[in-house]
């Protein structure tokens, strides 16, 4: 059995669109050329890939079962080039990262600036996902490396912890708790909180433990930033629990009080997620060694 990458790629592009067109457009082909290429496809594989429709496309389960090892195919294709070009097997490349909240919006920036900065051919894709989807997202191929925090279960990949960091409240300077240096949850809950937009991996560990002393966690606003809910804390609207890293960082600049949670869960081990080490390009092997040398460890 043969397979064409370009026709492996096309059914990707669809896939992902999810649209016959849409998907040809991205591979330089006329609908009708893609369509006949899918068609000798699932001719070839003896299964239907695609429903096809007025509205667009879905993928069949044989489909399904075709994108996870054709993402896998052209990652590793892509890992191949990388590997043999004139810069280094570190200096050029391309790497994708599922992560969550705190690492889009705190850790990587920092990280990635003088990271690329020396290497100009390396370009980076950055999507923010929940843990479970990260995990779900290196285990299919889709993501070459996966940031998370807290506990995982990760059948079939490798965990590389990489920094722990806890949650804190922060609240403005005068508030009514500002007096206290620790604090349970359940005693903030009387006051307005703010926190991350729904989706958010933080947004949905708060929920669960509120839920779990029998409480509901009412959020008077919902922001996309560390920086933004720190601002709001800042203005009097409200106060929130956030990483130590971005509190402490933010207070620099804010009139904030940063207050220790009692409670057991505020520990937060940070960790990176792959499928095989050893099988990724130099630049994303240099990436994750670069990662853990330059996150600080908070007392």
């Amino acid at each position: 059995m043969h397979f064409d990458l370009a026709d492996l790629r096309l059914f990707v592009h669809i896939a992902q669109a999810p649209s016959l067109t849409q998907g040809a457009r991205k591979a330089c082909l006329s609908p009708a050329a893609a369509s006949a290429r899918i068609k000798a496809l699932e001719s070839q594989l003896g299964n239907r890939l695609l429903y096809r429709d007025n509205r667009g496309v879905e993928v069949t389960p044989a489909g399904q079962r075709l994108l996870h090892h054709a993402r896998l195919i052209l990652r590793q294709v892509e890992y191949l080039k990388s590997e043999f070009t004139d810069y280094g097997t570190d200096a050029t490349g391309y790497i994708r990262i599922f992560a969550n909240t705190t690492a889009v919006t705190e850790l990587l920036p920092q990280v990635l600036a003088g990271f690329l900065a020396q290497r100009p051919g390396v370009s980076v894709d950055i999507q923010e996902k929940l843990n479970r989807d990260i995990v779900r997202g290196v285990l299919d191929g889709s993501s070459d490396l996966g940031i998370i925090a807290g506990p995982v279960v990760a059948k079939g990949l490798q965990v590389l912890h990489f920094s722990t960091d806890r949650l804190v409240l922060a609240v403005p300077r005068g508030h009514p708790l500002a007096q206290y240096p620790r604090i349970r949850l359940a005693d903030t809950l009387q006051y307005p909180h703010i926190g991350l937009h729904e989706g958010s991996t933080l947004n949905s560990f708060m929920r669960e433990q509120v839920e779990t002393i029998g409480e509901t966690l009412s959020l008077r606003i919902q922001l996309s930033s560390f920086e933004a809910i720190c601002r709001m804390i800042e203005a009097g609207v409200g106060i929130g629990v956030l990483p130590e890293t971005a509190a402490r960082r933010h207070s620099l600049s804010m009139a904030l009080t940063i207050i220790e949670l009692d409670e057991p869960w505020v520990i937060r081990e940070r960790s990176m997620l792959v499928r095989d080490l050893e099988a990724l390009p130099g630049c994303a092997r240099a990436l994750i060694e670069t990662l853990q040398s330059s996150v600080q460890i908070p007392a």
